[in-house]
């Protein structure tokens, strides 16, 4: 049982990021001062929504420059904390060298980091921000979990460097964490495994989180032919912040904590937008036939693979969120709400027009 004294600084890694934006918010509404780790503190356009949070809330921010593969750039940002949040990672679909982009950044991000943890006296607990994707790889991976569901106890065996190099990422990143973490007796661990994220975005003019891209092609006419009833989980980025919140301050938080709000699929998603936006917006209305996107996926996407298509599509997707809820006291969003919300702020932001 840890607990955390407020009137310490709290370090947030990767500050400016999606979900980063929002906990960042919720800290400072709750008066705590934020250290705020981010690569460049002279960028103030990238950094203005987060100035505008500081000045209309109870709390302070301050900003420390720091690099994810630079050991020992966290010291400054560190000194005092007794809570250290490590959201930083890199998060994109499209590489050309997974090793050099992906799982090398990941896999020292979390080293420079929890290694500094154990070198700054004050640190007395480490939230780490990894993802439902170090618990499985495709839907179809539900069928083999204990029920069919997937639980904290389930970890990915079937991503690799070649296939959803991101997912290994995590999974290595996330079981390296807790390596580090048995090596010593200072701070303790908690982590946070979200599911697909969506929500507005904070910033939404400099947002390159994935389910951006995808909204974007739910309503720019993209998909308009149809849509891939491709099976996944979806969290609120709001109840996400919620979840780091309560995963640092609870002095009963412990181990692994998926975050999960709503099991679904994108169709099911995007039929959730049709009564606000439907006749404004070139939205899908059905699902794309999965013999046909075996044909014409990979030319489309590189993502989509036969195989992911094979192992996704038309899959249930199954999680299960009872942990996060009896033990962070989660309670969760609609996915209409999450929904409507993200595509209303992108539409604002004319990242998404109007036919």
């Amino acid at each position: 049982m840890t607990t955390i004294d407020k009137s310490t600084p709290v370090l947030v890694t990767g500050a400016t990021g999606y979900v980063a934006g929002w906990l960042v918010k919720k800290l400072l509404e709750e008066g705590l001062t934020v250290h705020a780790a981010v690569r460049d503190p002279q960028n103030k356009s990238k950094l203005a929504h987060l100035d505008e949070l500081a000045a209309n809330s109870a709390g302070n921010i301050k900003y420390f420059k720091a690099d994810l593969l630079e050991t020992g750039s966290y010291a400054d940002a560190m000194k005092g904390c007794e809570l250290v949040y490590h959201t930083a990672s890199p998060y994109t679909l499209d590489v050309k060298d997974p090793q050099k982009e992906l799982i090398d950044p990941a896999l020292n991000g979390t080293r420079n980091v929890l290694d500094q943890a154990s070198k700054t006296a004050s640190v007395k607990r480490v939230v780490v921000t990894s993802s439902c994707a170090a618990i499985y790889s495709d839907a179809i991976d539900c069928q083999t979990a204990p029920n069919g569901i997937l639980t904290e106890e389930v970890w990915n065996t079937t991503s690799s460097l070649s296939y959803l190099p991101y997912s290994y990422s995590k999974t290595l990143a996330e079981q390296e964490a807790w390596k580090i973490s048995k090596s010593q007796k200072q701070w303790g661990l908690v982590v946070v495994n979200p599911c697909g994220v969506f929500g507005p975005a904070l910033n939404p003019t400099t947002s390159t989180s994935e389910s951006t891209s995808i909204m974007k092609q739910i309503g720019d006419g993209t998909m308009k032919a149809g849509v891939p009833k491709l099976g996944f989980g979806v969290v609120d980025v709001r109840d996400l912040a919620d979840a780091h919140f309560e995963a640092g301050f609870r002095p009963e938080a412990n181990g692994r904590n998926i975050i999960l709000g709503h099991n679904t699929n994108l169709l099911e998603m995007a039929l959730t937008l049709q009564a606000d936006f439907g006749a404004k917006f070139p939205l899908p209305k059905s699902a794309l036939p999965k013999w046909l996107l075996m044909i014409v996926g990979p030319f489309a996407n590189k993502a989509f693979t036969r195989k992911f298509i094979r192992n996704n599509v038309n899959q249930q997707w199954r999680g299960d969120n009872s942990k996060s809820i009896r033990e962070l006291g989660m309670n969760y969003r609609s996915l209409k709400e999450t929904m409507v919300d993200d595509f209303r702020a992108l539409v604002n932001a004319n990242i998404i027009q109007s036919k």
